[in-house]
C-alpha cells in the first residue's frame, strides 16, 4: 500500500483568497514546493483535497476550477513534483444539501484511498483549518499539522500546529 500527504489548497498551497479561481490571483505559499518534494523522495504520493464551495455559490464553475487547477498541477510539475490528484467539493450544505466530500467529512480521503490503495495510518494530512484536520482523524491518519501562518491558532486536534511548512519536515 502507498501513502499520501493530503494537502488542502486554499491557505496550504496557495494563499487564502477568497474564492479564488483566476490564475492571476494565484499565489503559492512559500515552502510548498520543498514540502511536497521532501515527502515525494520519501516515497508519499501528493493528494490534493479542497473545499470548493464557491461553484455551489455561482462565484465560478468547474470549467474555471479545472483551468486553475490544471495551471497550478503544472507549476508543480514545472519542480518535478507530480500531484496524483485533485479532489474537490463543490458543494455547500445550505445550496446543494448534505454530502459526503465536504471536509470535515472524510469522502475525498476516502476515495483517494480506493483509487491509489493508499494506507491511511501511514498517510500525512496538512490543512490551515480545523474541518481539515477532523477529516483527516476521521480518515484514520495518525499524523496531522495545522498550517497557521499567524500563528493565532491556541488549540487543535492536530498532530501539531506550526507556523512555516519547513516545520513539518523538521519532526
Amino acid at each position: 500500500m502507498k501513502k499520501a500527504l493530503f494537502l488542502d489548497r486554499d491557505g496550504v498551497i496557495n494563499v487564502e483568497k477568497d474564492y479564488l479561481y483566476k490564475i492571476e490571483d494565484f499565489e503559492f505559499i512559500d515552502g510548498i514546493f520543498d514540502l511536497c518534494r521532501y515527502y515525494q523522495n520519501l516515497g508519499f504520493l501528493i493528494v490534493v483535497v479542497t473545499n470548493q464551495s464557491g461553484i455551489a455559490r455561482g462565484y465560478y464553475n468547474e470549467n474555471d476550477f479545472n483551468i486553475l487547477t490544471s495551471w497550478m498541477v503544472q507549476k508543480f510539475s514545472d519542480e518535478n513534483i507530480d500531484i496524483s490528484k485533485v479532489y474537490f467539493c463543490p458543494h455547500h450544505p445550505d445550496i446543494s444539501g448534505d454530502c459526503e466530500c465536504r471536509k470535515p467529512k472524510s469522502g475525498m480521503l476516502l476515495e483517494a484511498q480506493k483509487e491509489f490503495d493508499i494506507n491511511l495510518e501511514d498517510s500525512i494530512l496538512v490543512g490551515d483549518k480545523e474541518r481539515d484536520i477532523e477529516a483527516g482523524i476521521s480518515a484514520g491518519l495518525r499524523e496531522t499539522y495545522l498550517f497557521d501562518e499567524s500563528c493565532k491558532v491556541l488549540d487543535s486536534k492536530a498532530t501539531k500546529i506550526v507556523s512555516k511548512l519547513k516545520n513539518i519536515m523538521e519532526k
